[in-house]
């Protein structure tokens, strides 16, 4: 019945899949390489969509098939016969996006994001909108509307700051980030009727910014690649490890690793049902769709290249069709594949023999695992039978000084309650999955126990000892090389701060250990963003084994990581082990270290504000955020000192009885961890502080004056540039005259000129190259310290900082500059 009703299920789930797959529909050569992540859908006229790509040599291509007159595009070249134009941009294009940036234009425009500019293009009516110098780059782009904004916006993402520009190329939206943004998405998060905007950058988090306010951050593993919105609040985002998943609001529904990565990700409705599923484009040319909330995959297919995007559209405009939207994949050869969703008529055939293949091999492979399993049941069976009988015969011989040793009653185990070595908890006929015991209370008894209330599974199974008749009686003589191990062992964690020495960094110590003799052979830890690749194993050799092992951790951010832990246990001559599984949850602060109060210098800058709670309360953080060997006590004042193992000198936490409470530390970014898990602990939703941190300030000081003469000599360099190119204009014609005269020597003397001022422009040009790069890092770093700034508040109060500071940079008012990340009021 078991079989009948497995494969009655794969049945159900073959069905289920073929209902579900799309029908290629037709294939495109846009004879074309095009950029990955440079592919858009525009209604550019109002009314037809044109599939939009970045390609090289700085240029942009339209294939328009439903309009048959190709527009003269400014500075544009249109391929005779066909519906593609390409339109010159003439620098590298980062990204692009197509869309209405005009409520009352009849058709979507097409904003192009390069290194250093942004350019906004009326394609339908041939004229340019908006080029806007960027010098924070545009990493990523997303069209429409933000907030309480009423016109929509062209969101552009850059080094560690966000613009938004309106269809007049005004910034009407200004904020900064913690890292250069590379991805972003507009979607309703808070399900207020309004969109925020999701911020994935390279420092491995996601923020969800209300306007210019953060109300949520997720932390990664890697830098977040791409983000697209599914329904409702739920978004999928892709990382630069191979990683896909979902989230529903700041909560992670699934996720997956590939060992490709992923390129593009894009949200369909594959099956009509109302719920869009995540669709994945990948470098090695692979696409496959997911179930929005399992991560199933219910189709995929394979193109001849890598994938550069994914879009979806009414491509073949077919007005009989009730399909609606097609999915489109585009390669980076400019091989184009259109799909629609379908039900599994006609046409379907494709699609069949992938399912039937997938089905096919997932049953083969559980087939082998089932017969491996089968075949340890059968090994691990005779050798407790051989154990069985030689006890049977010594009970039979007995001498008088054994009796019936440790045969439980009870139960129908085959074994009367010894129990066998892989079938432990046997009852009537069935295994037990969860390693509870269903015979009796003697030898074959299996109880699995665990420590510090961590939950606890095995696939070991019960103990069983081996008896021989002695001189004495009957005694135990060694253990099976099944594995068995006492009932009652345990696994206990333990974690603690390591200052680390001469030979070894500091970290963090995991301590696991087991509660009797038994040895630990291995030890798995999966954990988020410690461990390259998420996953540490420690395997000692055979001389070091013992019931304890020491795995020394080195989180790189202050962030709560949960500590997934398998450890194999079982006797030192045992081939087969029990596996023990339990959660540890390491604290935020983990890396600080306890010191005296008095031995430790106070810190020069500190941030100072007032709450309405008492000690206790903060007291009560501490403890849950601190990795402590025992829980803190004060009367009265609370103050306490802790030492960064990471280097970034000592913290300080002060709270009076009226509220007061002071941070002391120099590292800005530390302050700002403190006071936002602070505020979260308490609930705080608007926190105004005091920043004295000098050192930051005077930083911030000598960027200023670097970004001034950096301004200055590009600058400087520009007026050089354009004076050499009308000089060379003019030396062209005059040689050209020489040429046409005959004058060869005043030709030559000509062109020997223009070569050397050629030559002095690519110098120019490289110096200017190597100004622009150093401007960037300027920047970043200034807008990395308003970041910073705004951190050490919370609410109102940190959208208030990163305002002011913007506008005091525009308006090149330095002195308000520092009075604001001081105060945190303009």
């Amino acid at each position: 019945m078991g079989n009948n009703k497995g494969s009655n299920n794969n049945f159900i789930r073959l069905t289920k899949w073929l209902t579900t797959m799309l029908v290629p529909i037709f294939t495109l050569k846009l004879n074309h390489k095009v950029i990955p992540r440079t592919v858009a859908i525009g209604y550019y006229d109002g009314l037809h969509p044109a599939l939009t790509c970045g390609t090289a040599a700085g240029k942009v291509l339209v294939h328009s098939p439903h309009t048959r007159e190709q527009q003269s595009l400014e500075g544009s070249n249109s391929v005779s016969g066909s519906d593609i134009s390409l339109l010159n941009i003439n620098q590298q294009i980062n990204m692009l996006a197509a869309g209405r940036l005009d409520t009352e234009a009849d058709g979507d425009y097409l904003v192009v994001g390069t290194p250093t500019n942004v350019l906004a293009y009326d394609i339908n009516n041939n004229r340019d909108l908006f080029y806007n110098d960027c010098a924070d780059g545009a990493n990523a782009l997303t069209i429409g509307k933000l907030g309480s904004i009423e016109s929509p916006l062209a969101i552009v993402g850059g080094n560690c700051s966000i613009q938004g520009y309106n269809k007049n190329g005004e910034d009407n939206f200004w904020t900064v980030t913690g890292d250069n943004v590379q991805s972003l998405c507009l979607l309703d998060f808070t399900n207020n009727g309004q969109n925020e905007l999701i911020v994935g950058s390279e420092d491995f988090d996601i923020r969800v910014f209300q306007e210019d306010e953060i109300i949520s951050e997720m932390t990664e593993t890697e830098i977040i690649t791409s983000l697209c919105p599914i329904t409702g609040a739920r978004f999928g985002y892709a990382l630069a490890n191979g990683t896909v998943g979902v989230y529903d609001r700041s909560v992670r529904y699934w996720r997956i690793k590939s060992k490709n990565q992923a390129v593009s990700i894009h949200a369909y409705d594959l099956n009509n049902d109302g719920v869009e599923e995540l669709i994945t484009g990948w470098t090695n040319g692979k696409v496959d769709a997911r179930s929005d909330t399992t991560g199933e995959v219910i189709f995929k297919d394979n193109l001849s290249q890598a994938v550069a995007g994914i879009v979806q559209a009414d491509y073949r405009m077919d007005s009989s069709a009730k399909t609606g939207d097609q999915l489109m994949f585009v390669s980076i050869d400019g091989e184009v594949r259109g799909y629609n969703p379908a039900s599994g008529g006609p046409g379907s055939t494709l699609m069949d023999a992938n399912v039937e293949q997938d089905t096919i091999r997932e049953l083969s492979q559980r087939k082998q695992n089932l017969m491996l399993e089968l075949r340890n049941y059968a090994e691990n069976s005779k050798i407790a039978l051989a154990g069985g009988a030689a006890m049977a015969a010594a009970i039979n011989a007995g001498d008088g000084h054994g009796g019936r040793p440790g045969i439980g009653q009870g139960g129908s185990s085959p074994f009367h309650g010894m129990g066998s070595g892989l079938q432990a908890g046997e009852g009537s006929g069935g295994f037990d999955a969860t390693g509870g015991g269903g015979g009796g209370d003697g030898l074959g008894t299996t109880a699995m126990q665990m420590s510090g209330g961590h939950s606890l599974s095995s696939v070991g199974h019960s103990e069983v000892k081996n008896y021989s008749l002695t001189a004495s009686g009957i005694g135990e003589v060694g253990r099976s090389t099944v594995g068995m191990i006492p009932a009652n062992t345990q696994l206990q964690t333990t974690l603690s701060v390591n200052p680390g020495d001469q030979t070894k960094p500091p970290h963090v110590e995991l301590l696991i250990s087991t509660t009797n003799e038994t040895i630990i052979r291995a030890v798995l830890i999966f954990a988020e963003g410690i461990f390259e690749g998420e996953s540490h194993v420690v395997h000692p050799n055979g001389p070091s084994l013992s019931s304890s092992l020491k795995v020394p951790i080195i989180p790189p951010k202050d962030i709560p990581v949960d500590l997934h832990i398998k450890a194999l246990i079982g006797q030192k001559s045992s081939t087969q082990f029990h596996v023990f599984e339990l959660t540890r949850q390491l604290p935020r602060f983990s890396m600080y270290n306890l010191a005296n109060n008095e031995a430790t210098p106070d810190p020069r800058s500190h941030v100072s504000f007032s709450l309405n709670e008492r000690p206790q309360r903060m007291l009560m953080w501490i403890n849950q955020n601190f990795l402590l060997h025992e829980d803190l006590t004060c009367e009265g004042d609370l103050y306490f000192t802790f030492v960064s193992l990471r280097g970034a000198g000592p913290l300080k936490l002060r709270m009076s009885h009226t509220g007061q409470v002071a941070i002391h530390t120099d590292d800005m970014d530390v302050a700002g961890d403190v006071i936002q898990s602070l505020a979260q602990f308490l609930n705080i939703d608007d926190l105004q502080t005091t920043a004295d941190f000098p050192v930051e300030t005077e930083t911030l000081r000598q960027i200023l004056i670097k970004v001034d003469e950096f301004h200055r000599v590009r600058g400087k360099l520009t007026a050089e540039m354009a004076d050499h190119s009308n000089l060379i204009r003019s030396m062209v014609v005059r040689a050209e005259d020489a040429r046409i005269m005959g004058d060869m020597r005043s030709m030559r003397k000509g062109y020997m000129e223009l070569y050397d001022l050629n030559r002095d422009l690519i110098s120019g040009y490289n110096i200017r190259c190597q100004n622009h790069q150093e401007l960037v890092a300027c920047l970043k770093q200034v807008n990395q310290i308003i970041q910073k700034a705004g951190r050490v508040r919370v609410g109102k109060y940190k959208s208030q900082v990163i305002s002011s500071c913007r506008a005091a940079i525009k308006n090149n008012n330095t002195a308000s500059l520092f009075k604001i990340i001081y105060t945190g009021m303009p």
